[in-house]
């Protein structure tokens, strides 16, 4: 077994439109990425990213990167390796000798479509990293800058308290990692 050296890219999916949240799955999201991949990069580009969101160049199995769109076309869905819909967290992997592409290409991202339905929204790149370990610890800094803003911009104390209640009354729990993807740093982020 062959260590591929793989990227891990965080984004965050930002739509004015709540119904959006709703309509945002693995495959939704992994269909728009591959959409801006090819209108951006064209036939290289996919093949690159597709082979590269594989491991290897097919479809991967359930570990990879999805279900083949088609037999003939043998371009696939990316990995989405976590998805919450609730915050619109996305993180995708890649190998490291694509991921210039993949991230070229999310800006490029202008809907999600679900049941026949646009959604309007672009994906904001938050982090690129080697493991996702990695990508959990700039997360949860990113949080913690974003939750000291919302505090900051309060215009009163009773919403002050509001957002200090809120998140006072949420718990944590820790879970161990069963993918098993995560690899170790190789320092190259």
């Amino acid at each position: 077994h062959t260590a591929l050296s793989r990227r891990y890219v965080l984004c965050e999916v930002v739509s004015e439109d709540p119904r959006c949240r709703q309509c945002i799955e693995d495959r939704t999201l992994g269909l728009a990425v591959r959409d801006a991949i090819a209108r951006v990069h064209g036939d290289y580009g996919l093949a690159c990213c597709s082979i590269s969101f594989t491991g290897a160049g097919g479809t991967g199995g359930p570990r990879g990167c999805g279900v083949p769109l088609g037999p003939l076309t043998g371009a696939c869905v990316p990995a989405v390796k976590y998805l919450n819909a609730y915050t619109g967290t996305v993180l995708l992997r890649c190998r490291k000798d694509s991921y210039r592409l993949l991230c070229s290409a999310l800006p490029f991202v202008r809907y999600l479509e679900s049941r026949a339905q646009r959604y309007p929204c672009f994906l904001n790149t938050l982090h690129a990293g080697g493991t996702i370990r990695t990508c959990q610890k700039f997360l949860i800094q990113y949080n913690r800058t974003q939750l000291l803003r919302l505090l900051q911009n309060c215009t009163n104390e009773e919403e002050r308290q509001c957002i200090q209640t809120s998140l006072l009354s949420c718990s944590l729990t820790e879970e161990q990692s069963q993918s098993g993807d995560e690899e170790e740093d190789d320092g190259t982020e």
